[in-house]
C-alpha cells in the first residue's frame, strides 16, 4: 500500500461515442467504476476521482472533485486531481482503460525517475493516461488552460495532455518486456462495441 502517493481515476462522465457514461457500465457483477475503484484502492491508501458528474460517483463513498477549469479536456483533469491531492506523487488512471493490472501500476509507480510525469508505451502506442503526474506540474497546466488559444490550435488539441508534454520533458516506460504484459492491459473503451469486446475478454479471462 503506497501511501506517498494518490491514486486518481479521471471519469468525464458521458461519453458522446458511447451514449453513455461508460464508467458506469456493468461487466459481471460490477460496474467498471467499482472495478477500478476497488483496484486504486489495493495500491494506494489515497483514492479519489474526478468527475463532472459527482453525484453518479457518491455510492463508491470515496473524495469526488470535479474540474476546476471547466470544459478544458484531460488537462482540466489532472490539474483538478493534483490541486487536491495531498502528495507530490500522483498515479493517474482513466476509466478508458478498464482492464489495467495491479502489476503495471506498481511497475509505472516503483520505476525510478527524476522526471515530473512518467507513462508507458507498449506496441508504439503512448498512455499518458496510465501515469506518474507530480503535484510540481500544476503552474505549467494552469499556464496552458489560461492561454490563449493559436489562431491554427484546435480547441481539443490545446487542452490535450500532449500539449503539456510538449513542454515538461516526461520518462516513456516501455512495458512491452515484462512477464505479465499482454495486448489487453491497455484495452480502450470508447464505442459500444470496445464494450462488446470488453464483455468478451472478460469472460475469457
Amino acid at each position: 500500500m503506497y501511501k506517498d502517493f494518490t491514486g486518481i481515476i479521471l471519469s468525464g462522465g458521458k461519453s458522446s461515442r458511447m451514449g453513455s457514461d461508460k464508467a458506469l457500465l456493468t461487466v459481471g457483477d460490477e460496474t467498471i467504476i467499482e472495478r477500478i475503484t476497488d483496484l486504486m484502492k489495493s495500491i494506494f491508501s489515497d483514492v479519489h476521482i474526478v468527475t463532472n458528474t459527482p453525484e453518479d460517483y457518491k455510492f463508491l463513498n470515496i473524495p469526488l472533485y470535479e474540474d476546476i477549469f471547466k470544459n478544458k479536456g484531460p488537462l482540466s483533469g489532472i490539474h483538478s486531481g493534483l490541486h487536491h491531492s495531498s502528495t507530490k506523487e500522483n498515479f493517474f488512471i482513466s476509466c478508458d482503460l478498464p482492464i489495467i493490472s495491479k502489476e503495471l501500476i506498481k511497475y509505472i509507480v516503483e520505476f525510478k525517475s527524476d522526471k515530473s510525469i512518467r507513462y508507458c508505451i507498449a506496441n508504439g502506442r503512448q498512455h499518458y493516461l496510465a501515469g506518474v503526474y507530480s503535484k510540481n506540474l500544476i503552474p505549467e497546466i494552469e499556464k496552458i488552460i489560461k492561454a490563449s488559444p493559436k489562431q491554427s490550435e484546435k480547441k481539443e488539441h490545446k487542452f490535450s495532455v500532449k500539449n503539456l508534454l510538449m513542454k515538461i520533458e516526461a520518462e516513456i516506460i516501455n512495458v512491452e518486456h515484462l512477464s505479465f504484459y499482454n495486448d489487453d492491459l491497455f484495452f480502450n473503451l470508447n464505442t459500444p462495441e470496445d464494450f462488446e469486446d470488453l464483455k468478451n475478454i472478460s469472460l475469457n479471462r
